[in-house]
Formats: structure tokens, sequence, C-alpha cells
């Protein structure tokens, strides 16, 4: 691996040198996987629809301690960058769609939730643990990822990854 890093470090500043000083950036981020998903509310998400928009992936479970933690930070930016271009999709996984209603009816949320069975999203990135957050930039490639709760200023840093930032 370390000679891969060199390798890479030597072209670049050989491509450095030989451009002026002009260093070009190379995309090295994973185009997301093609996926369908749709809201409790009835509204659906794939690719095609989310072009052009930074989308924040949140799987979650409405037993997991540590996701309601993080619902409040979730809501702000989700409220916050809303009319920036911020869809944010809370896919719980593998709970009934009965449970999470019952759930949301005391704790509200200002994101649209997933269910499991009506999206690919959790094959897709197989979460493992709650939560567990995806962010998808612009142009449909993954800007990060993060594991666990970490609060409002965890999220605003993930969301700069795509470009997203606070006024």
């Amino acid at each position: 691996m370390r000679a891969n890093i060199s390798r890479r470090s030597a072209l670049a500043l050989t491509i450095c040198a030989g451009t002026g000083g002009v260093l070009f950036a190379i995309d090295t981020r994973e185009p997301a996987g093609r996926f369908k998903a749709k809201s409790l509310d009835g509204e659906l998400f794939s690719n095609e629809v989310i072009a052009g928009k930074v989308v924040l992936i949140q799987f979650w479970a409405t037993w997991c301690q540590y996701c309601r933690s993080d619902e409040a930070a979730v809501n702000t930016v989700a409220e916050e960058f809303g009319d920036k271009g911020l869809v944010v999709l809370a896919v719980d996984v593998g709970e009934s769609k009965k449970k999470v209603k019952q759930y949301l009816d005391r704790s509200p949320r200002s994101c649209k939730i997933v269910l499991t069975e009506d999206t690919n999203l959790a094959a897709w990135y197989a979460a493992k643990s709650y939560p567990y957050y995806v962010l998808i930039d612009r142009n449909g490639k993954i800007a990060g990822t993060h594991k666990g709760a970490g609060g409002e200023a965890s999220l605003r840093r993930l969301l700069q990854k795509a470009g997203l930032e606070s006024e």
C-alpha cells in the first residue's frame, strides 16, 4: 500500500510540474448504488429523482437509543439544508410499518421515513449497527459515511464533504 501512495504522490508531483503548477483533481469517490425507495408518505426516490441533490441516508431503528439521541440533530440539518438541496432519508431497518408509525406519533421526524421493505438501500449499504449514515453528493457519488451517533457537529462535518455548510 505504501508503494501505491508513493507512486500516486510521484505522479501528482509530475503532473503538477508538467502543467506549470496546475494540479488536476481526480475524483476518487465511488458512485452510489442504484436504488429505489418509497417513503411512508408515498414519495418515491431513486438515483434519477435525487440527481443534483445531496442525500443523507440514516439507517436507524426505534429501539436504538443512539438513534434517538441523534434525532434532533438529523431534524435540524434536514430543516436547515432542505432548501439547499438536501434530502434526508431515514431508513428504519427491520421493523413493521405499525411499530414505526406508533413511534413517529410520539416522536415526529423532519425527514423522509423509509421502511426496509420499501427500498433496496439497506441491501446496498449493509448497515449492521445504528445509526449509520451514508452521504451522497450532487453527482451521485458517496461523499462519506459515519458510524454511530455523533450529534449535530458530526453531521455538519459529514455534510461539508458534499459542499453543504452553514452560512
